[in-house]
C-alpha cells in the first residue's frame, strides 16, 4: 500500500536526492539487537502458488522492514489484487510454510502491538474510506500468527517518478489539478479525527490511464513499533515533514496543518527542484526562500502565497483547516467530503440483486402498459467452468520485485515499456475501468442502504450523488449476465441531478424486487456534464429497459482503447451547442441477491 517508506530504499531524485527518504533517527541498543531487517526479509517471502484464503500468490511486489506486498489472484471475483502482509522482520521469522513467529519473547509485546496497529490504524481505517485519491481496503484478517490486508492492485508511476521525467517545472493548473483530489481526500481523513504523516511524491501513485492521484497508506504498523522499540524515534522525510513530527510537544500538536505542510512542501519540491530546508533547522535558523519570490511570475500570486503559507513553521501559522487551504488555493472541496469522514460513507460501495423488475402496479400492469419485463435465463454458465476459463486466459503481469518497494501497489509503467494490452472483457471490470476513466474532479457517490436482497423479498434501492450537475446513467449486469441500462428508461426519461442533490433509484413509478438468479449484479452511475450517447453499444430499444446481449457486450468491448470506453457513450449536446463539455465521473457498486438474509 504505502509504497510505504518502511518498505523502500529510494535513490536520488534530482538536485534533492535525499530529501524525500525516511530517516530514522537513533537506533537499536547494543544490547539484545534483532537481526537486521534487510538480511532476514529475504527468507520471509511467501513462494508463488501460496494459497491465503481466497487468494493465490502470484509473485512479489516489495518487500520491507516491516511488511511484504505480493500481487496475488483472487479466485472468488477473478481479479489480481495487491496482498500485504505483516512481517516485521527485526522481530519475527517465517516458520514453516505461512506461519510467522516471534523470533524472542521479548519481543512479542512489540510486535502485537504492531500487528494491532496494521489491524486497526491501518487496515481497517483505511477500510472505513472510499474516496478515489485514497488507497482502498478491500478486506483484512488475522491468520497464520500475523494479518493481511488486500487493496486494488493499482497501475501507474509515483508522481516522483513522474516529475522527474518533466523537462520544466508543471504549469499551476496541472498542480491544481493534482491538489483538487488531494485535499479533498486528506480532508476526508480529518474530518475522521486521521492525519497521514507521510505525504510525499513517492506516496502518492498517479494512475496510468487516468493519471489520477492515490494517495497511499500510512505504515501505522511501523510507527508504533518505532515508539516501543526506541529504535525509530523518527521517521520522516525531513524536507516534507513539519516541526511538529519531530517530537511530542503540547504546544507543537498535529492536526490537519501537519498534512498540509508535507502536500505543500511537495509543491515546492515540484516547482523548485528540491524540498524546503528542513524543519527542525528552520526554527534555529530558517533559510526559506519564499516562493511568491522565487517563482513570481510563473503561477499567480494567489497560489504562491497560499503554499508559502501553510509551508509556515510553526504550526498555528498555517491554514488550520483544509477548507481554509482550499480556499487560499483557489480550490473547490466537495461539500460531502466532511460527513464522509465522520460517518465512513463510501463513494462505491463494494458489497453487493438478481432481481424483477415491474412498474408501481407490479408486473402484470407493466405487461399490460405493452412493455417487456426482462425474464431471467433459467440458468446461469457454470461457475466452475467459467472461473477456470477465465484464469486460463487472464494475463498474469510480471512481478520481478524492484530494488525497492516504493512501488508496493503499483506496477510502475515506464515510457520505455510497450503499451499494455486491455485485460479479456468482463462487464464488472469495464465498470471499474470507467471509473478509472472519469474525472476526479466530478465526484459521484452511490450508497446502497441493503447491499444484500432477499429474493422475494426485498427491493432494491440506492441513490445517487454528484458535486456537480449532471446528466445520470445507471447500468445493470446480472448474475445470469444480462446488461440492462437501468435508468433512464421508457417510464423515466428525466435523468438529470443537481449538484450535492440526492437521488434515489429506482423510482415508485418502476420498483424492482430482488429475484432468481441468486448472485452478485453490478452496476454502473455515470454522471456526465452533457447529455450521452450509448447508440454505438447497439442496445435492445423493445422493453422498459434498453439491453445489450452478450454478443453485443463483447462486439462493443472489441471497440475499447486504454483511454476510452464505448460502455461510457459519449457527449452529445445537439448541432445547436457551441461546444459540448466532455466531462463525467463513474461510482460502481454492486448488490448482492440471496435466497435467505441469514
Amino acid at each position: 500500500m504505502n509504497a510505504s517508506d518502511d518498505d523502500r530504499e529510494d535513490g536520488p531524485t534530482q538536485d534533492h536526492g535525499e530529501a524525500d527518504r525516511t530517516v530514522i533517527v537513533s537506533g537499536f541498543g547494543t544490547q539484545g539487537a534483532p537481526v537486521a531487517p534487510e538480511r532476514a526479509a529475504a527468507h520471509n517471502v511467501l513462494p508463488p502458488g501460496t494459497r491465503l484464503g481466497e487468494f493465490e500468490i502470484v509473485g512479489l511486489i516489495g518487500e520491507g522492514g516491516f511488511g511484504i506486498v505480493y500481487l496475488a489472484f483472487d479466485t472468488s471475483l477473478d481479479r489480481h489484487v495487491a496482498l500485504k502482509e505483516y512481517m516485521p522482520s527485526a522481530l519475527a521469522a517465517r516458520v514453516g510454510t505461512t506461519q510467522v513467529q516471534v523470533r524472542s519473547a521479548r519481543y512479542e509485546s512489540t510486535f502485537r502491538a504492531g500487528l494491532k496497529s496494521f489491524i486497526n490504524d491501518e487496515a481497517r481505517l483505511l477500510a472505513r474510506f472510499d474516496h478515489q485519491s485514497l488507497v482502498k481496503v478491500y478486506r483484512f484478517w488475522e491468520a497464520n500468527g500475523t494479518a493481511y490486508m488486500v487493496m486494488p492492485y493499482y497501475k501507474g508511476v509515483t508522481l516522483r517518478d513522474a516529475l522527474k521525467s518533466m523537462q520544466k517545472p508543471p504549469d499551476e493548473a496541472w498542480l491544481r489539478a493534482l491538489l483538487t483530489p488531494l485535499v479533498d481526500a486528506l480532508a476526508v481523513l480529518h474530518a475522521a479525527n486521521c492525519f497521514h504523516r507521510d505525504v510525499a511524491p513517492d506516496n502518492i501513485i498517479l494512475l496510468e490511464e487516468s493519471h489520477r492521484p492515490v494517495l497511499l497508506d500510512f505504515g501505522a504498523a511501523r510507527r508504533v513499533i518505532g515508539d516501543m522499540t526506541q529504535a525509530l524515534t523518527v521517521i520522516l522525510k525531513p524536507g516534507y515533514a513539519p516541526i511538529e513530527q519531530y517530537a511530542e510537544v503540547p504546544s507543537l500538536r498535529q492536526g490537519p496543518w501537519t498534512d498540509h505542510y508535507a502536500l505543500a512542501a511537495l509543491v515546492y519540491f515540484a516547482i523548485v527542484g528540491r524540498t524546503p530546508p528542513p524543519s527542525v533547522g528552520r526554527m534555529v535558523k530558517d533559510s526559506y526562500q519564499p516562493l511568491a519570490k522565487l517563482a513570481a511570475g510563473r503561477y499567480s500570486d494567489r497560489f504562491l502565497k497560499a503554499i508559502d503559507h501553510a509551508l509556515a513553521v510553526q504550526p498555528a501559522n498555517r491554514p488550520q483547516t483544509d477548507r481554509q487551504f482550499a480556499a487560499e488555493l483557489g480550490i473547490a472541496l466537495d461539500e460531502d467530503a466532511a460527513s464522509a469522514g465522520k460517518h465512513g460513507a463510501t463513494a462505491a460501495p463494494r458489497r453487493g440483486i438478481g432481481w424483477i423488475s415491474g412498474a408501481a402496479c407490479g408486473l402484470t400492469a407493466a405487461a399490460a402498459l405493452g412493455f417487456f419485463v426482462p425474464k431471467l435465463l433459467s440458468h446461469a454458465p457454470s461457475a466452475a467452468v467459467d472461473r477456470a476459463a477465465k484464469i486460463a486466459s487472464a494475463p498474469v503481469p510480471a512481478v520481478a520485485a524492484p530494488a525497492s518497494a516504493s512501488s508496493a501497489v503499483i506496477a510502475a509503467a515506464s515510457e520505455a515499456q510497450a503499451a499494455p494490452a486491455l485485460a479479456p472483457f468482463t462487464p464488472a471490470d469495464e465498470f471499474a475501468r470507467i471509473v478509472s476513466l472519469a474525472d476526479p474532479s466530478i465526484v459521484v457517490k452511490a450508497e446502497v442502504p441493503q447491499p444484500r436482497a432477499v429474493i422475494g423479498h426485498d427491493r432494491l434501492r440506492f441513490s445517487i450523488t454528484s458535486n456537480r450537475d449532471g446528466y445520470v446513467y445507471v447500468f445493470v449486469v446480472d448474475p445470469a449476465n444480462q446488461y440492462l441500462q437501468l435508468f433512464p428508461n421508457e417510464l423515466d426519461e428525466d435523468n438529470r441531478i443537481g449538484a450535492n442533490k440526492r437521488l434515489v433509484l429506482p423510482r415508485p413509478a418502476w420498483p424492482m424486487q430482488a429475484g432468481e438468479p441468486a448472485g452478485a449484479n453490478n452496476f454502473i452511475a455515470i454522471v456526465s456534464s452533457a447529455p450521452r450517447d450509448f447508440a454505438t453499444l447497439d442496445m435492445t430499444h423493445d422493453s422498459v429497459f434498453a439491453s445489450l446481449s452478450p454478443e453485443g457486450q463483447h462486439a462493443a468491448a472489441a471497440r475499447r482503447t486504454l483511454t476510452a470506453s464505448p460502455f461510457a457513450g459519449v457527449p452529445s449536446c445537439g448541432s445547436a451547442a457551441p461546444s459540448c463539455p466532455v466531462a463525467f465521473g463513474a461510482a460502481a457498486f454492486k448488490i448482492d441477491v440471496v435466497h435467505s438474509s441469514r
